[in-house]
């Protein structure tokens, strides 16, 4: 049976409204209510139902940030998984932390944990980056399966239904590999107030980069952070001849 390293990110609530900071160097995020990345939900969800379908022996959670991060682990512990990992980084550093160190970390556990499977969501809601699965996957040299719609185990390894521009593709894998979850894989369930508490028993290793030979410098300078444009109100027009005139006004046509 497979072991399974699920990856879990600490991010701004999605029913937050974000609000940059006054000296434009991020966005507020001091008081302000977090949780788990909503694809690392998905992904959590799917290891542990591998793991009820006799599919995986082990799942274990993996947190790269500050100390706060923890506390998504143990929500991960209380969706099912076995066992946490938090990989800490924290201040300046952990602001221009990018996806290329968070997948060098995951890498080298997937290699010391002895991971059959990695799964990890799609993209984190803050940066919307979507790329800390494929690069995990090259740095392993692991086959990999993104935008997960559907998993199911075969004889050779995992059959995957992903979501493409154009509908639905199918794809054979071996394993190890490396999964991203897409939206519609599952519906992650609600962690239980009785599995709330076992989680506080559940293991929780802390280990920094370093421990893992990860250099993670910043390879970028946060110029400005800025609000998107506010849109502007529509207008209603009577007739095409009118629609056409307001567009040539524009200078769109």
């Amino acid at each position: 049976m497979a072991r399974v390293l699920v990856g879990v990110k600490r991010v701004i609530d999605y029913a937050v409204k974000v609000r940059v900071k006054p000296d434009k160097t991020g966005v507020v995020t001091d008081g302000v209510k977090h949780s788990m990345n909503p694809f690392d939900e998905i992904a959590i969800e799917e290891a542990v139902k591998m793991k009820e379908k006799k599919l995986a022996s082990e799942v274990i959670a993996v947190s790269v940030g500050p100390t706060q991060s923890q506390e998504i682990i143990r929500t991960a512990l209380a969706m099912g998984a076995d066992r946490g990992i938090h990989v800490e980084v924290s201040g300046k550093e952990y602001d221009l932390l990018q996806p290329i160190h968070v997948s060098k970390i995951l890498s080298k556990l997937a290699l010391d944990e002895k991971a059959d499977l990695v799964i990890l969501g799609k993209q984190a809601i803050d940066d919307d980056s979507n790329q800390t699965a494929q690069m995990t996957a090259a740095m392993l040299d692991w086959p990999q399966g993104t935008f997960c719609n559907k998993v199911e185990k075969s004889d050779a390894g995992l059959t995957i239904v992903r979501e493409i521009d154009g509908g639905l593709e199918t794809i054979k894998t071996k394993l190890p590999a490396v999964l991203s979850a897409d939206l519609r894989l599952n519906t992650p369930r609600y962690a239980t107030l009785p599995n709330i508490m076992k989680a506080k028993k559940k293991p929780l290793k802390k280990i920094a980069p370093k421990d893992l030979g990860v250099d993670t410098a910043a390879r970028i300078e946060i110029v400005s952070v800025v609000d998107p444009p506010v849109r502007q109100a529509g207008a209603v027009v009577p007739d095409v001849d009118a629609l056409i005139a307001k567009l040539k006004e524009g200078g769109h046509i």
